[in-house]
């Protein structure tokens, strides 16, 4: 697992600890004392895309994590001039220059769509990434260490079922393998895959 560069932590249990697998039987099927992209791995096997997607944004670090909902988001059409397309542009602006103006910029966004579509759980991400979750007056409040991958794991799941959730078993590749190659150290720009 030497190739996953951008993969910190050696064991996936300790990335397991800060998430709640969405089904018991998920624990079935994978072993916690291997290396997180080994889990996903197994998890992607048995079928629970959902929690898969959930650990690997856990295991990738914040720029990255967020760069890869960025990456799903766009997978589908947006809106031109949409709130959604701001809200993504706001987030793949922070990806690149991670400012506080930009990190504000993305919660306001995210707030405006009320946290019900994939780009507003995208820039929700970068607004978790850093900073404070209290208002901008009031005293600093830090995001609990994983709260981004949380919205990270809900921006590319939304994004697998937006519009037909029977198209998410032709998307989870195209995420998977994005989020593989973020964790390699490249860029996420993958040609889309079909299951």
């Amino acid at each position: 697992m030497n190739d996953f560069v951008k993969i910190a932590v050696p064991v996936a249990g300790d990335l397991l600890q800060h998430m709640d697998l969405s089904e018991d039987e998920a624990e079935q099927h994978i072993d916690a004392t291997q290396h997180p992209a080994t889990v996903v791995e197994q998890l992607m096997k048995a079928g629970f895309n959902l929690d898969a997607v959930r650990l690997l944004a856990h295991a990738l670090p914040k720029r990255e994590a967020v760069w890869w909902s960025c990456l799903a988001v766009r997978q589908n059409p947006i809106e031109e001039n949409s709130l959604e397309a701001q809200a993504i542009a706001a987030t793949e602006a922070w990806v690149r220059t991670p400012t506080e103006e930009l990190r504000l910029l993305c919660r306001e966004l995210a707030e405006k769509l009320k946290h019900k579509t994939p780009a507003s759980w995208a820039a929700m991400a970068a607004a978790w990434s850093t900073g404070s979750l209290a208002p901008q007056d009031d005293p600093e409040v830090a995001p609990p260490e994983y709260l981004y991958a949380h919205a990270v794991g809900g921006a590319v799941n939304l994004a697998a079922v937006e519009g037909d959730a029977e198209q998410a078993k032709n998307r989870y590749p195209t995420y998977f393998a994005q989020g593989f190659d973020l964790a390699r150290g490249g860029s996420g720009q993958v040609q889309p895959l079909v299951n």
